[in-house]
Order: structure tokens, then sequence, then C-alpha cells
């Protein structure tokens, strides 16, 4: 199994096959990997363009390293293809049988897997709103945050804030308020666009200092009701580079 050590907000997993093996003959395997399949687009693509891209979609929870570091691909996902009992026909086009073509393709990627285990540095965050509420609960450590911000704020010529700038302000508390840099993460920028239409900042009009605060505050609060309701999720995973011998001792499980 994926042995973790939780080193927060980071877990070291030793991916070793076994949870790809229990994936794959599980109740799950046939539902996930059909969605799957339906969401790949490879118009041109042959079968094995279509099995290695279904591996992408697979996670460090259901037992696959990353494949965006190239070692997994040429040393556990290739060789692993090699042995499949369909190599000699990976330019065939894509069929119903693909989903146990797919299955086969994983067993020998577990195989390969438990022959040489994978060190991933796995790490997941939630955005729920908790952090803008925890800040703008405390009114002193609210005004500190909104105060140092507007500090790198550009004023007009009669010292004014012009609400076009309520975006740059926003990227400025955003740490304090648990949120990620503005175009840091596609799914926060869509609600973050959505929150400013309530505020109109495209009117380009300049306010004083307390109402450009107080519209601030509003969009802090907007964003942390919209993260209460439906929290958005972000994990990645990256292969740890170094020899298995050095790590085993720290990922063993405890019994």
């Amino acid at each position: 199994m994926a042995a973790g050590l939780k080193r927060d907000p980071i877990v070291i997993l030793r991916i070793d096959g076994e949870d790809l093996l229990e994936f794959i003959n599980g109740p799950a395997y046939e539902p996930e990997m059909v969605a799957t399949f339906s969401q790949i687009e490879l118009p041109e693509g042959s079968l094995r363009d279509y099995i290695v891209k279904a591996f992408e979609y697979l996670t460090v929870e259901q037992g696959m390293p990353p494949l965006s570091d190239p070692w997994v691909m040429s040393d556990i996902v290739e060789p692993a293809l090699e042995f499949c009992a369909a190599a000699e026909n990976w330019d065939k086009p894509v069929s119903p049988e693909t989903l146990l073509e797919f299955k086969r393709a994983a067993e020998h990627v577990a195989q390969r897997l438990k022959e040489q285990p994978v060190i991933v540095a796995h790490s997941e965050n939630t955005f729920d709103g908790s952090s803008i509420r925890r800040l703008i609960s405390n009114k002193f450590e609210l005004d500190k945050s909104l105060n140092t911000a507007l500090r790198s704020v550009p004023k007009d010529k009669n010292g004014k804030l012009p609400k076009e700038h309520l975006q740059l302000a926003l990227d400025l508390v955003a740490p304090l308020a648990g949120l990620p840099p503005l175009g840091a993460l596609d799914e926060m920028d869509k609600l973050l666009v959505g929150v400013f239409k309530m505020v109109d900042p495209d009117d380009r009009k300049a306010v004083k200092e307390d109402e450009f605060k107080k519209l601030l505050t509003e969009i802090l609060g907007a964003v942390m009701l919209q993260l209460e309701g439906n929290p958005i999720s972000v994990s990645s995973s990256s292969v740890v580079h170094e020899p298995l011998a050095c790590s085993s001792s720290l990922l063993t499980p405890s019994s």
C-alpha cells in the first residue's frame, strides 16, 4: 500500500503498485475509466495514445505516480507497455476493447511499480473561506492588512483610489486571506471575476480610502461566502528523485 508521512501540508507516498491493482480490480474501475475515456479527445489517436493519455488521468490515490515526470513515463509506463499483448497492434483505432487493454496495461505498470517503487511528494489544499472569515472577524488584523495593502495601491492626483485597482489590492491581501495569487488557479480566477462584477470596478471611478476599504472588505466577504458554499480543492504531486534506501525507514508503515 502507499505509505504516507504527513509533513503538513505535504505527504510523502511510496507508490508500489498495490493501490493501482486494487483500483483496477475494484468496482469503481469500469465506471471511472469509462468516464475518463469519454473525456479524451484524440481524433487521430491510436490505441496506445489513448491508453497513455488515460494514465495521465489517474491520481496517486489510485496508485499512479504523475506522468508529468518524464522518468515515470520512460522507466515505468513505456517498459510496461512493451509487455502488453496489444503492443503489436498499438496503431489500431480505439474500440470497445480499449477498457480491457487499459486494464492489462495497468497490470504491467503495477508490476513495474512493485519492482521499482516510486516516491511521490503529494500536497492538497482546500480553499473553503475559513481563512477569510478569521481575517474579517478580527477588526484589528483586517484594518492592518488593508492599510498595508493600500500603501502599494496608486492614488490619483486628488489622493483617491480608483476602483479599477481593487483587483491589485485583493492580490496584496490574498496571502493573509488564505487565497492564491491571481492567475495561479483558474477556478478561483473565475470565481473572482463573478465577484468583481458585483462592484463594477470597470467604471474607473475613484473613491476615498474608507470607501475603497469598504469595497475591498465586501469583495472578501463575497468570496468567503462563495467558497463556503462551494470549496475549491487543488492538489499536486511530484516524484522525489532520491534512492529508495534513503527513505525506506521513513516510509515504512507502522505496525
